[in-house]
């Protein structure tokens, strides 16, 4: 079973639009995953520009990939280098801390996470 970064079970990122490394609405950790795609991040204008920038268009539909492209408000799996790169741009969108894989903790401490958090009141 995947646990997030809270220590439980981890919970579906989004279904609409349907993310996932695996296209199953989940930040699941996958062994072939090399970009670890565990971040559930909620999409932001912000983010959303910084990413193309960066070179990742995630906002242009792609109708040969069935994808609509990502606007703000959605949630979608993130590489977790690329949401540590944006944190350190001062980009970094928000998160969903129980969609989010317990993984990203090798790499980010979970007060970083928190302080990121749209499920914050979890906490309060």
């Amino acid at each position: 079973m995947s646990l997030n970064v809270l220590g439980q079970p981890l919970q579906a990122c989004s279904f609409d639009p349907l993310t996932g490394y695996l296209r199953d609405g989940c930040c699941s950790h996958h062994d072939s995953d090399r970009g670890q795609h565990i971040v559930c991040a909620v999409m932001s204008e912000q983010f959303l520009k910084f990413s193309k920038l960066s070179g990742n268009d995630l906002s242009t539909p792609r109708p040969e990939y069935d994808f609509a492209g990502l606007k703000a408000g959605d949630q979608w799996c993130l590489c977790a280098l690329r949401w540590l790169e944006a944190l350190q741009k001062g980009a970094a969108p928000k998160i969903v801390l129980a969609a989010t894989h317990e993984n990203i903790l090798d790499l980010i401490s979970l007060e970083t996470l928190v302080a990121y958090a749209i499920d914050r009141p979890y906490f309060e």
